[in-house]
Order: C-alpha cells, then sequence, then structure tokens
C-alpha cells in the first residue's frame, strides 16, 4: 500500500495510572485534527479515561469502547478495555496498582503489535519500580521490547527537530558503565544507528559522532584508557564497515560548540551523558524511539511526574510529537520497502536530481 494513502492504526499504552500519562492522552487525542493522520487505540479502560477527564476542564475527549480490535472506528479514538475491575487511581501516589496496570495495559498493547493489529505503538511513561513482577521484570521498556520481539540488540534514540542522541549503554549505574564500553558493543550499536537512520529517517549516508566515555575524550590516554583500546578501533571498524562515524569527541565541547548540528547522530556511552544536553537542547519536544526493533515503537522523553499528575499542569507537547514521529517513521519505512522492491524508482529520483544540479549550475540559480 502506498504510504499516501497509509492511515496507520497507532496503539497507546497509558503507562502508570497514577501518572500524567493518561492527561497527555486526553491532551492530545482532544485535537481532532489528528485524526486525519492516524486511528489511536488506546489500551486502557473507560473509567481511567473518565475519571482522568474530568481533572482536564480545558478539552474535550470523546471516544468509541472498541469490542473488536480488528475492527477499530476510524476518524474516532478507540478505548480498548484491558480491564474492567474496579480500580483505585490515586494521581500522584506511588502505588503497586499503579504499575500492575501500566503492564497490563502494555502487555496487552504490545500483543496487539505483534499481531499487526495496530501497526505502531506509543508507550505512555512507567515507573521502573512499581512494575517489577514476576511477569515483568525489566528495567524499562526498551529492554521489554527487546525480548519480547526476539532481536539479539536494540538502541535507545533520542530524536528531536535538531539531534538525535542514541546511548550505548541505558540504565546502567554509573560505577558499571565502563566494563560495557568494549569495541564489540560501540560496534554493534553503530550498525543499528546507522541502519535506522537509513530505513526510520530516510538519510542515505548518515554521518556518526561518537563521545568519549572520560573528561576531554581521555587526554590521549591520560585520563582513562578506554577511547584508545575500545572507542577509536571501534570507530575504525565501523568506518571499515562503511559506516561514517568519527571521534571520539569530548562530550562537554560537543554539546557546547553546537557540533551535534554537523551530525545526523551521535551515539553516547551514558545515559546522562547523552540525555542532559539532549533535554536541555531539544525544547520539550524530544522523543525515545527504540531502535532495531521490527515494529515502531516511540514514548516521550519523560517520566510519570507524579508531582503534577490529576492537577491538569503536565506538558503533552513531547507526546504529541511522539505520534507524528510514530506515524512519519511508518511512512519512511513503507518508502524505504517501496524503493528497494523498485530500484528502478530510486535510480530515475537521483538522475532526476542530478539533471536539476546540472540545471542550477548551468543558469548559475
Amino acid at each position: 500500500m502506498s504510504n499516501q494513502h497509509h492511515k496507520p492504526v497507532i496503539g497507546i499504552s497509558c503507562g502508570d495510572i497514577n501518572g500524567i500519562g493518561t492527561e497527555l492522552i486526553i491532551k492530545t487525542f482532544a485535537d481532532n485534527r489528528i485524526l486525519d493522520m492516524c486511528t489511536p487505540v488506546i489500551f486502557a479502560s473507560n473509567k481511567l479515561i473518565n475519571f482522568y477527564k474530568k481533572t482536564v476542564t480545558d478539552v474535550n475527549l470523546n471516544f468509541q469502547n472498541l469490542k473488536d480490535i480488528n475492527r477499530p472506528y476510524p476518524k474516532q479514538v478507540n478505548i480498548f478495555n484491558c480491564w474492567e475491575e474496579e480500580v483505585n487511581i490515586t494521581p500522584g501516589q506511588f502505588t503497586d496498582t499503579g504499575g500492575k496496570y501500566a503492564v497490563k495495559s502494555l502487555q496487552a498493547a504490545v500483543e496487539a503489535l505483534k499481531a499487526g493489529q495496530v501497526q505502531g505503538l506509543i508507550t505512555g511513561p512507567i515507573h521502573k519500580k512499581n512494575v517489577q513482577s514476576q511477569e515483568f521484570n525489566f528495567s524499562g521498556h526498551t529492554p521489554f521490547l527487546k525480548q519480547f520481539f526476539g532481536v539479539n540488540e536494540v538502541l535507545m534514540l533520542m530524536c528531536a527537530e535538531n539531534m538525535r542522541v542514541g546511548l550505548l549503554t541505558e540504565h546502567v549505574p554509573v560505577k558499571d558503565i565502563a566494563p560495557f564500553v568494549t569495541r564489540q558493543n560501540i560496534l554493534r550499536k553503530l550498525l543499528i544507528l546507522k541502519d535506522s537512520l537509513q530505513k526510520d529517517f530516510g538519510i542515505d549516508k548518515p554521518r556518526i559522532a561518537v563521545l568519549g566515555l572520560n573528561p576531554h575524550a581521555g587526554d590521549e590516554g591520560l585520563i582513562g584508557k578506554e577511547e584508545e583500546e575500545q572507542i577509536k578501533p571501534a570507530i575504525k571498524e565501523a568506518k571499515q564497515n562503511n559506516i561514517l562515524a568519527f571521534g571520539p569527541y569530548s562530550a562537554d565541547a560537543f554539546f557546547a560548540r553546537g557540533s551535534h548540528e554537523k551530525f545526523d547522530a551521535v551515539l553516547a556511552m551514558y545515559h546522562d551523558q547523552g540525555l542532559i544536553p539532549f533535554k536541555s537542547l531539544a525544547k520539550g519536544e524530544g522523543i525515545n524511539f527504540t531502535a532495531g526493533l521490527p515494529v515502531v515503537r516511540t514514548s516521550p522523553d519523560h517520566g510519570t511526574a507524579f508531582d503534577i499528575a490529576g492537577k491538569n499542569k503536565a506538558d503533552e507537547a513531547s507526546f504529541r510529537q511522539s505520534v507524528f514521529s510514530t506515524i512519519g517513521i511508518l511512512s519512511q519505512r513503507i518508502e524505504y520497502a517501496e524503493n528497494r522492491a523498485n530500484p528502478m524508482k530510486r535510480m530515475s529520483g537521483a538522475v532526476l536530481t542530478n539533471a536539476e544540479d546540472e540545471k542550477i549550475e548551468e543558469t548559475g540559480a
């Protein structure tokens, strides 16, 4: 199906029922214009949505109760009830109940995603502590999705209009980071990042910056050996595998000088090294994308925000951007597949581009 005529069905997990996830959903999909771009299916319960509708008084969300997951209502917000029982909703409170029903929503959503009943997934924020159980023993969405879809490696990729930052390590204690900084691990992440930039973002020859682990990128081995022994060899091998990787760069100077704008993506060595500058520069509209999956999953770039839950204070900008990004990546994947299935189409586009360039040179335009 041509992406020009394809309006995807997008699944949404609600996240912690005591956090801001449901408020973000209501504020985002109360704008009916978004229904021209996708058909949303929210995995939660009518009662949860109605509870938070009372706290968000300045917008009005209309929805349909979806009985058959295979037949969502077009041009409507669909609610697929993952539970029918009465649940105690306590906005702003950290409870086991909040985590339990976040997992119920997530599991129902990923089952539908795997079955092809929804084409993309946006996950509401969860708290990593209260979701822990025998059924869910993961440090977050990313490792859970990696196991659920049976892939060997994924990449947590933070995306905004002006930057993309991937993470070598995700939720790892700082004292344990260094052993993960190996040539093999870096190369694996760079391969995923390159493939994603091509397939998901339409960048034919992406340029990737690699950050160092230590201050000043090790100062030629004076402040740590990881740059000399692991990171530089990984970058060299990446180039031998046709990956345009550069570095390692000192993280502080790299972002302070705006060097990230010269690259299509950045690979950071650990969580805060990448996310502090990302969240500082993304202007509140950054999103989290799991690269390397056979499906498309995004989320807002923030957590449950218990301190403002239920107070109608949550900013939906990042969640709304997650919806747009999911739609955009799905469309790009379709175009990528079509171009690979029909190489003449890609070739004709390149010929046209070359012809246009020659015309510009001739006319001096």
